[in-house]
């Protein structure tokens, strides 16, 4: 049997003011409020509107800042390569939604995978999470790929405002 090594990755939680520059696509400015250096793709047209969301989500409900999406960091090269996190905290039945992307510069080198088992292990610890659900585009084949190898089970579909059908896989903890 063969394993596949993933980057040790850290997922590392920003600030509301930080999450808001990053939301007006201002690098610089969620820089200065950042416990890491920030990539250009992260204040860039494809992570803005999740940005956009967690910005407000931070400022509605204060709690949910420590579930919602956070900057993947590599620690060994220093480098910030990607978001990844959850959609908010546990709902009423236990289950948690993550969303996860990796810099285009840095894709097919592991860190998506590395993300989503840190997120799973997450889930895991965190007290009354039953179940961890991903949502993604039937064209999307890597991340279908991937949480299909994580033991996650297609339940459904939906369709998103923004991102068209997506297939619903949920993993059971």
């Amino acid at each position: 049997m063969t394993t596949e090594r993933s980057p040790r990755v850290d997922l590392v939680q920003l600030g509301e003011e930080t999450l808001q520059a990053l939301a007006d696509g201002d690098l610089a400015a969620a820089e200065a409020g950042a416990p890491v250096p920030l990539s250009p793709y992260l204040a860039g047209p494809e992570c803005r509107p999740v940005w956009e969301i967690r910005a407000v989500q931070v400022v509605v409900d204060p709690p949910s800042a420590d579930w919602i999406t956070r900057v993947v960091w590599d620690p060994e090269r220093r480098l910030a390569v990607g978001r990844a996190g959850f959609h908010g905290p546990p709902d009423g039945d236990g289950m948690v939604e993550v969303g996860y992307s990796i810099d285009p510069d840095h894709r097919r080198q592991g860190y998506a995978r590395a993300a989503l088992r840190a997120l799973i292990a997450w889930a895991a610890d965190a007290p009354g999470v039953t179940v961890v659900r991903a949502s993604v585009s039937p064209e999307n084949t890597p991340s279908l790929n991937l949480v299909r190898a994580h033991g996650f089970v297609a339940v459904g579909e939906q369709v998103d405002e923004e991102d068209g059908l997506e297939i619903i896989h949920e993993r059971r903890l």
